[in-house]
């Protein structure tokens, strides 16, 4: 399938912007490092051969009144632990991946791809201005379109967070679906139910999705929640569907069961959690491309990013970034975010996806644009160099 030529760009860093407004500003101690690019490492993927490099910035993002607490609390080994869990919470990532998935013609020779922005699980606490800050900043890749699968909600006051946060990307077409957590607040996690796969409860305290929904239809993104949406980005034709929050139990596939429209270039389908019941339903009815979140990459993750657990029904090889699902591509996106009673990251740091979606060549990744540094550079410095390998 087109999958096997499915190339990954993954890039960390964080631009001389950020580092001077935060500096100004004092929320955080900035303790620089030297950057340095990673030796070169080529993994087999479960879908074929993909050259995946990676761009490591060494930036310590780290409260100094949460350090001397570890400290005080913990051993040395114990503190370093727990530091390296906490600042892999707030060292973002853009990943860059490239999917040759439409026919030949497609884009009628209007264009050479559709750029789709995901992002996910924000879980947006009103203090987090480094995550703020960046996340705005993405709107400079200059997306076809955005997709927001879920989670943006971590506390009750952070409507407004979210919404200057997304801001600079509302001014783009966008689609959204709602999880749990932008229903109700989230309660504090029971270890064992997260480590043997059990549903977390939730809180009963309601949260104020209506307003952030409200605020998102305002500015013309699609709520996706058990719809469906035919439309046009530039004469670039979608069609586009979504259930409510299957880990919840809150979807009804059967609200928009059904092919997707034949005319369309790109059929897309949505959910926050990737539960394989609605995987399976999208897959059968022809959706092209499914999107969801919730997983967090694993955020307790091995060596190598391998999840421990999805905290859903998904499988670990399916838990995050792109894979195959039947005849569908799908995507979980990582997450930007964490659950406020566990801000903690291993192996999984929070990240936002730039698919680009290509149409089919004939030979292979010789024949996929190269996503250059000035097509895709964020701010002032966001991308020092970008490392593209092509698929083996």
């Amino acid at each position: 399938m087109a999958a096997n030529n499915i190339r990954n760009v993954l890039v960390v860093s964080l631009s001389r912007f950020f580092i001077e407004r935060l500096r100004s500003s004092r929320i955080v101690a900035f303790i620089p490092m030297p950057l340095r690019i990673a030796p070169a490492r080529t993994l087999t993927s479960r879908i074929g051969k993909t050259s995946h490099h990676l761009y490591h910035g060494r930036v310590s993002i780290f409260p100094r009144s949460i350090g001397k607490k570890i400290a005080a609390t913990a051993g040395a080994t114990g503190a370093a632990g727990a530091a390296t869990a906490l600042l892999g919470a707030s060292r973002f990532r853009l990943a860059v991946t490239t999917i040759p998935m439409l026919d030949k013609g497609t884009f009628r020779g209007r264009r050479n791809e559709f750029r789709i922005l995901h992002i996910s699980d924000l879980h947006m606490l009103p203090h987090q201005q480094l995550k703020q800050l960046w996340v705005s900043e993405l709107a400079e890749l200059e997306p076809d379109l955005v997709v927001n699968t879920g989670d943006n909600l971590g506390d009750p006051k952070a409507v407004p967070a979210v919404v200057q946060t997304l801001s600079p990307l509302l001014t783009t077409p966008g689609l959204f679906c709602f999880g749990t957590n932008d229903y109700w607040a989230p309660a504090a996690p029971n270890p064992l139910r997260y480590l043997t796969g059990k549903k977390q409860k939730h809180s009963d305290q309601s949260m104020p999705w209506k307003n952030l929904r409200a605020v998102f239809k305002e500015h013309g993104w699609e709520d996706c929640t058990h719809q469906r949406h035919d439309f046009a980005v530039d004469g670039f034709r979608l069609a586009v569907a979504g259930v409510d929050d299957p880990h919840g139990d809150l979807d009804d596939y059967s609200l928009i069961a059904g092919e997707p429209n034949k005319d369309a270039d790109l059929s897309i389908g949505l959910t926050h959690s990737p539960e394989p019941r609605v995987l399976d339903a999208f897959a059968k009815d022809g959706y092209q491309l499914i999107l969801a979140g919730h997983t967090h990459g694993g955020q307790l993750c091995l060596p190598g990013g391998k999840p421990i657990v999805t905290n859903s029904g998904i499988d670990r090889e399916h838990a995050s970034g792109v894979s195959e699902w039947k005849d569908s591509i799908l995507n979980v996106s990582p997450g930007l975010g964490t659950s406020k009673f566990a801000p903690v990251r291993t192996f999984c740091p929070p990240t936002a996806q730039l698919l680009r979606i290509v149409e089919k060549g004939g030979g292979g990744a010789d024949d996929l644009p190269e996503p250059t540094v000035d097509e895709i550079e964020v701010g002032d410095g966001f991308i020092e160099r970008e490392i593209v390998v092509k698929g083996l």
